[in-house]
C-alpha cells in the first residue's frame, strides 16, 4: 500500500513541477496539455466526430481527465514495480517524462527543444522522489557481530524506516502542492496582459453599420433559439486544450505568399484605424449533426478581408491570381484553408475584432478572428489568427484536410426543430412547432413541416435579416392524441431543397431531415 502511495506522490510531484516549469516556458508545454494536444492531432476524424457528438464542448475536459487517470494508474503501478526493483520504477517515471517531452516538441506551435523542459524536469524530480520514498520502505540488511564464547550474535533487521518515510512523503506532498499552486498562479499571470489589453479595447463606430434587426425577425415563442446568440451561449469547437491568451498590444498579422505583391504586417491598432464593417452572420461548425447545437448567429464588427488582400496585390483566380487557397494560421499552430475566390467574391468576409457589441471574447478568438459567411468554420473561421498565406490547394493541405475532411466546404442547407423538444408530451390542440433554418450566403426561401407520413405543409417564415443569417419559422399544428413524428425541411434561395439523404459530418458536413418524436396527451 505504501509503495502505491509512493508512486502516486512521485507522479503528483512530476506533474506539479512540470506545471511550475511550464510557467517559465509556456502553458502549452505542460505534459498534460502537450500529450492531450498530440492525442488530438493523431486521433482519426471519426473518433473526433464521436467525441464532439457525445461530449460536446466538454470533450477537452474529458480528454484531460482521461490522461490524468492513465497517468495516475501508471504512477501507482510504478510504485509497486519500484518496491521490487527500484531502478525499474524510477526509469518508468523518466519514460513518462520522455513521452511528454516528445509530445510537446511535436506540436505545430512548438517553440523547439525548450518545450521539452517541463516534462523532463518534472520527470527527473519525480524519479528522485520515488527513489527516496522507496528507499525508506526497504529494510536495512541484517548484520552479525562476535558474541560470547566465540559465537556470532545476529543483529536483526530493524525493518523499514517508518519515521523517515512519513517525513519524506509529507515533505514531497507539501512541496509538490506548493509548486503546482505557484505554477498555476504564474500561468494565470501570463494571461493578465491579454485580459488587460481586451479591457482597454474601445471598438470604433462602424463605417458600414449593420441594419437594425427587421421587425418580425425574432419570434416571441418559448423554446426557439434567439435570433442573436449571446456570447456566453455561442458554441465553441476547436482543438485548444489551453485557450490562447493573446496581448492585443503585441499582436501582429502577416499577409504574404503567392500573388502578394505588397506583403504587410499589421498591428491591432492598424486594424482599428481602418473602416469597420458591422454585419449579422450565422456561423456553423462542420461537426454539427442534423438538428445539432453547433450553429449560432452574432453581430460581428471588423475589417473587410477582401479589401486587405486587394491592397496587398492579391487577385482571385478568376482574375488571374496565382493563389486559390488562403491559409490562415492561429497562434496555437492551427491552419485553416479558404478558397480565395470565395473570400474575394464580394461577400462580407471579415477579420472580426468584435462580437455582439463587445471585443471578441478570449474563447472566440481575441484579438482577431476570421468570419466568412457561407463556409463551415473549419475552412474559414480561424480564431487567434496571426498569419495569412496565399498558396494553392495543390501545394498545401491544412490541419483538417490532412485528417480526411474536404478541402472546400460550403455550408449545406439545414433546418432544425427547436420546439417541441424530442419526447415532449404536449396537450392536444394547437401546438406551435418552431425552429431555425440556415443556408448562409444563399438564404432561406421556404420551410415545410410534415406530421407523420402526411403531406408537407408550409411553415411561416420570420422576417429575413440577410441571406447570411438563419431564419426562424413557426407552424401551428393541430395536435391529436397519440404518438407523432414531426419532420422539417428547408428550401434555399437557389430553389434547392435540403436532401433527405442522411450523411455524417465527415467529410463536408451532415445532411438529412431533422425529426422529433412527441406524444400528445
Amino acid at each position: 500500500m505504501l509503495a502505491v502511495l509512493s508512486g502516486a506522490l512521485a507522479g503528483f510531484t512530476a506533474l506539479a513541477v512540470a506545471e511550475l516549469v511550464s510557467a517559465w516556458v509556456r502553458p502549452q508545454a505542460g505534459p498534460v496539455v502537450a500529450v492531450g494536444g498530440a492525442a488530438i492531432d493523431r486521433t482519426p476524424a471519426a473518433v473526433k466526430d464521436w467525441a464532439i457528438r457525445n461530449f460536446g464542448t466538454a470533450d477537452k475536459l474529458v480528454l484531460q481527465l482521461g490522461i490524468l487517470t492513465v497517468l495516475a494508474a501508471f504512477a501507482l503501478a510504478l510504485g509497486l514495480l519500484g518496491l521490487r526493483h527500484r531502478p525499474a520504477g524510477t526509469a518508468g517515471i523518466l519514460v513518462f517524462g520522455a513521452v511528454g517531452a516528445a509530445a510537446a516538441i511535436s506540436r505545430p506551435d512548438s517553440s523547439g527543444v525548450v518545450d521539452a523542459l517541463p516534462s523532463l524536469v518534472g520527470a527527473v524530480i519525480g524519479a528522485l522522489v520515488l527513489c527516496t520514498l522507496l528507499g525508506r520502505l526497504q529494510p536495512s540488511e541484517a548484520t552479525s557481530a562476535p558474541g560470547a564464547a566465540g559465537q556470532e550474535a545476529v543483529t536483526r533487521s530493524p525493518g523499514w524506516d517508518r519515521r523517515g518515510f512519513l517525513i519524506a512523503a509529507s515533505a514531497a506532498a507539501a512541496a509538490s502542492a506548493g509548486a503546482g499552486a505557484w505554477g498555476r498562479v504564474l500561468n494565470g499571470g501570463r494571461g493578465r496582459d491579454a485580459v488587460a489589453s481586451r479591457a482597454n479595447v474601445a471598438l470604433p463606430a462602424p463605417a458600414s453599420p449593420a441594419r437594425p434587426m427587421p421587425k418580425g425577425a425574432q419570434l416571441r415563442l418559448p423554446g426557439v433559439s434567439p435570433f442573436i446568440t449571446p456570447n456566453k451561449d455561442f458554441y465553441r469547437v476547436d482543438t485548444a486544450l489551453v485557450v490562447p491568451k493573446v496581448d492585443a498590444t503585441t499582436w501582429r498579422l502577416r499577409i504574404h505568399g503567392k500573388g502578394v505583391t505588397r506583403p504587410v504586417t499589421l498591428t491591432f491598432d492598424d486594424l482599428l484605424r481602418r473602416d469597420m464593417v458591422e454585419r449579422d452572420i450565422t456561423l456553423t461548425c462542420v461537426s454539427n449533426e442534423v438538428g445539432g447545437p453547433y450553429v449560432g448567429n452574432a453581430r460581428w464588427i471588423g475589417v473587410r478581408l477582401d479589401a486587405l488582400l486587394a491592397e496587398s496585390g492579391v487577385k482571385p483566380p478568376s482574375r488571374g491570381g496565382p493563389a486559390d487557397q488562403l491559409v490562415a494560421r492561429s497562434v496555437d499552430g492551427m491552419t485553416l484553408g479558404s478558397p480565395v475566390e470565395d473570400v474575394m467574391d464580394g461577400r462580407d468576409a471579415l477579420l472580426a475584432v468584435g462580437m455582439n457589441g463587445q471585443p471578441l471574447p478570449v474563447d472566440h478568438g481575441f484579438p482577431v478572428r476570421m468570419v466568412v459567411p457561407g463556409l463551415y468554420g473549419y475552412v474559414s473561421a480561424c480564431k487567434w489568427i496571426e498569419d495569412i498565406e496565399l498558396t494553392t490547394f495543390d501545394d498545401y493541405d491544412t490541419y483538417w484536410v490532412k485528417r480526411d475532411w474536404a478541402r472546400k466546404a460550403p455550408i449545406k442547407t439545414q433546418s432544425r426543430i427547436d420546439t417541441p423538444k424530442p419526447f415532449a408530451r404536449p396537450a392536444a390542440g394547437t401546438v406551435m412547432v418552431a425552429g431555425v433554418a440556415w443556408a448562409q450566403h444563399r438564404g432561406i426561401d421556404k420551410v415545410e413541416i410534415r406530421v407523420d407520413d402526411g403531406p408537407w405543409q408550409q411553415a411561416r417564415l420570420a422576417a429575413e435579416d440577410s441571406r447570411d443569417t438563419w431564419r426562424q419559422w413557426s407552424f401551428p399544428w393541430q395536435a391529436t392524441k397519440g404518438g407523432h413524428t414531426l419532420t422539417v425541411r428547408a428550401t434555399d434561395r437557389t430553389g434547392a431543397t435540403q436532401t433527405e439523404q442522411r450523411a455524417r459530418p465527415i467529410p463536408d458536413g451532415a445532411s438529412g431531415w431533422h425529426s422529433v418524436v412527441v406524444t400528445v396527451d
